[in-house]
């Protein structure tokens, strides 16, 4: 007989300071590059190509020059020579080491083959629209589907340590002697982030020859830098602004192909420029999460033991660069499996390269892991939390080295318990609601690592009780302005509303990319350790009187700056992630990537997950519903609590649109693809999401920092999708391999 449930009522608000933001982003007082309007602003528009691969053989440009108000029209033929920013993953800059208007050369669909630049928006479109361009096209490989796709082994491919093959153990023999056995392959569609604030430039020159450049970037430095080396200037002459990136999911992490193109333009004609580009150009001319097919085979003993894996991956490359795959980095640390084989292959195709979306390998990696887990408690006959507590383990399998901290037992735990799950029924299409809907209620596990990049804080307190705070990192939704508002509060006394902060801004500090979720770890630790040096400092200097700690009203801290007659106290912290040497802060001065973990000399560090899902399938037409998650993150302290929780939210959001509603439809006739804008590529809206419920363990991994933070944007997606597909499963039996979910896969033959 069925099981009928009722949904529970929601909990009561979000508890937690509020952000420090908050009011000037709903007021829409926050400024974005793409906001600037002042007068004497020329702007940009793009030629897309039409062909996904071949050469410009004839470019006329004479009706767009005849265009009213047009002032230029720059192509491979005029633009002059400019250097390569070359590629992040390559020692260089940019998402891609492909720049266009180097070359009459065609690398994609969409690639920019011209820019108009106009005194009106509208007259830059208008002149786009008629530049002619004739090509000569050659035979292009659209998709990591298509019949003349190559995958080539990764290990060959990029001979490093870290991209090589993961192991422990023999994981052939360990398969072959298993007594249970899954064996199962999974597909993941591309995908493109969607942010709200897309993609801008505005670039103007001074009159001693500083480029000024505003920019939503995750990675400011590596902007200044790379073009530095494109322009051929010093650094120093370079300024890069993005005080709030507005949303960049990966897309923003490095420096953009036409960003060279509009400080050339604005160096050529005398005047600001601003590019804006379009949402199809987004899809055409930034990163996104590539393609990927993976093949799990998951051993066990009679008594309930993983005993073996063998996680394969194909992921989507460009034909230029090698975008690495490394998925396999959680799928062998989810899991005490004592035998594991990660092999990772990449399969070039004609497009701009692949980049970082929102937990880019980890997410598509946890759909298909945790679904052949999923599917071996099943086999074992196991309730898929038990199963999963009973392989649990405090070694890293791979390295043999203890985790820093790891409480995904208590996250499954606790969830369960919030969840309600022991009201499951264990059998396939047991549960229905009243209404006659199928009910299904699924759990997976999730993992990302836990980095860290050096940083340099500086803390500034002025003696009217202002505190200014400067050091690397981006504020692109995340919160972090109010997690470090928040530590310099705490820490000396003052009003969050008193502190300024400093974010993104090339001539205050360096700016280290931030991503991969390393900000808070990353800036939090030195800010604070900046902070206790300035109070240190103050209390010395007072002799150590009584009542040195900060009171209740936050007025020490000044009360103490003033006692001592100066108008401001400042320190400075530089810290940099446990085994690096003292040379890695060259890296980040240079623009470069120096983040370090999972593995660290004494200890590998992770953050920890647990999804809860419940779906609701209408028995008829197979719409699929989900009307409550509950997710527990173990991320270590909790710096903001409310923006914490919202991370996780965010983080679930995702997971429902990529179970259930997104994918970048390729085209196999031309290259590119169909859907590239907000009517077809279907984003989930408010109407899909149910009630979010968000714990956390909580507890402090001081082994990583003295903070005891750890990183939480990325790892809230990484489960979701399983945990859907594994409800989905609960609620009617059918085991479905291929994301997003569609109506036919689930209905009856």
């Amino acid at each position: 007989m069925a099981t009928h449930l009722k949904t529970a009522p929601r909990n009561t608000p979000r508890a937690g300071a509020e952000r420090v933001d908050a009011r000037d982003k709903v007021r829409g007082a926050t400024r974005y590059a793409a906001d600037d309007a002042r007068a004497g602003l020329l702007h940009a528009a793009l030629v897309p190509s039409r062909i996904a691969r071949g050469t410009v053989t004839v470019i006329d440009t004479a009706a767009a020059q005849c265009v009213r108000g047009v002032r230029q029209v720059f192509t491979h033929e005029n633009v002059g020579a400019f250097d390569t920013g070359g590629f992040l993953m390559g020692g260089g800059f940019g998402f891609q080491s492909f720049y266009p208007l180097r070359s009459p050369q065609v690398a994609y669909r969409g690639q920019t083959v011209a820019m108009v630049v106009a005194e009106t928006l509208e007259a830059a479109r208008e002149a786009a629209a008629l530049v002619q361009v004739t090509y000569s096209a050659v035979p292009f490989v659209a998709g990591i589907d298509a019949s003349d796709a190559q995958p080539q082994a990764q290990s060959a491919l990029l001979p490093q340590p870290m991209f090589a093959d993961r192991r422990a153990g023999d994981a052939e023999a360990a398969l072959q002697g298993a007594a249970f056995t899954v064996d199962a392959s999974y597909e993941l569609p591309t995908q493109h982030q969607n942010p709200m604030e897309i993609i801008a430039t505005v670039a103007e020159w001074s009159a001693d020859g500083v480029l000024t450049v505003r920019e939503p970037t995750q990675n400011a430095e590596g902007v200044r830098h790379g073009l530095a080396k494109q322009l051929g200037i010093e650094p120093d002459k370079v300024r890069v602004l993005s005080p709030t990136v507005g949303g960049g999911f990966g897309q923003k992490n490095s420096l953009q192909s036409h960003t060279a193109l509009v400080a050339m333009a604005a160096r050529a004609l005398g005047q600001p420029v601003k590019l804006v580009l379009s949402r199809s150009q987004l899809f055409h001319n930034a990163s996104f999460r590539p393609a990927s097919r993976h093949h799990v085979r998951l051993g066990a003993d009679r008594n309930g033991k993983l005993t073996a894996a063998i996680h394969e991956i194909d992921q989507q490359t460009s034909r230029h660069d090698l975008f690495p795959s490394s998925g396999t980095e959680i799928t062998s640390r989810l899991y005490g499996i004592s035998n594991f084989l990660g092999r990772e292959r990449l399969v070039r195709t004609d497009v701009q390269t692949p980049g970082y979306m929102r937990a880019p390998f980890e997410h598509p990696a946890a759909f298909a892991f945790e679904s052949a887990v999923d599917e071996m408690a099943y086999a074992l006959g196991r309730d898929p939390v038990a199963f999963r507590l009973a392989n649990d383990t405090a070694v890293d399998p791979i390295s043999g080295k203890p985790f820093s901290s790891r409480h995904l037992a208590e996250c499954l735990v606790k969830g369960s318990t919030a969840f309600g799950w022991a009201r499951r029924t264990m059998a396939p299409r047991s549960m229905r609601a009243a209404d006659g809907s199928l009910i299904g209620w699924g759990v997976a596990a999730g993992a990302y690592k836990a980095a860290i990049a050096p940083a340099i804080a500086k803390v500034r307190l002025n003696a009217n009780g202002t505190v200014r705070v400067a050091v690397g990192g981006h504020e692109m939704g995340q919160g972090i302005r109010t997690a470090i508002a928040l530590t310099v509060s705490r820490t000396l006394g003052a009003p969050v509303a008193a502190v300024e902060i400093v974010l993104g801004d090339t001539t205050a500090a360096p700016q280290h990319l931030t991503a991969g979720s390393w900000g808070t770890a990353t800036a939090l630790p030195p800010v604070q350790e900046a902070a206790q040096r300035l109070m240190e400092d103050l209390r010395q200097k007072a002799g150590g009187q009584a009542g040195a700690q900060p009171d209740a009203n936050g007025a020490t801290a000044v009360a103490l700056l003033r006692a001592s007659g100066r108008p401001f106290a400042e320190a400075e912290s530089r810290m940099r992630a446990p085994g690096q040497p003292e040379q890695v802060f060259g890296r980040l001065t240079g623009g470069l990537p120096a983040a370090a973990g999972p593995v660290y000399p004494d200890f590998v560090a992770f953050s920890f997950i647990a999804h809860f899902v419940e779906v609701r399938i209408e028995p008829t037409t197979r719409r699929i519903r989900v009307p409550r998650v509950l997710s527990v993150a173990d991320c270590g302290t909790v710096a903001s609590l409310r923006t914490a929780r919202s991370q996780v939210e965010g983080g679930v959001v995702w997971g429902i649109g990529a179970a259930l509603r997104e994918a970048s439809e390729v085209d196999p006739r031309y290259g590119g693809f169909l859907n590239a804008d907000l009517a077809e590529y279907v984003l989930p809206v408010a109407a899909d999401i149910g009630r979010i419920d968000v714990d956390f363990v909580g507890k402090p991994d001081t082994r990583l920092n003295a903070m005891g933070v750890k990183g939480l944007g990325e790892v809230a997606m990484v489960g979701v999708a399983p945990a859907i597909v594994n409800a989905v499963f609960h609620a009617t039996g059918k085991r479905l391999r291929r994301l997003p979910l569609r109506l036919e896969d689930l209905l009856e033959s």
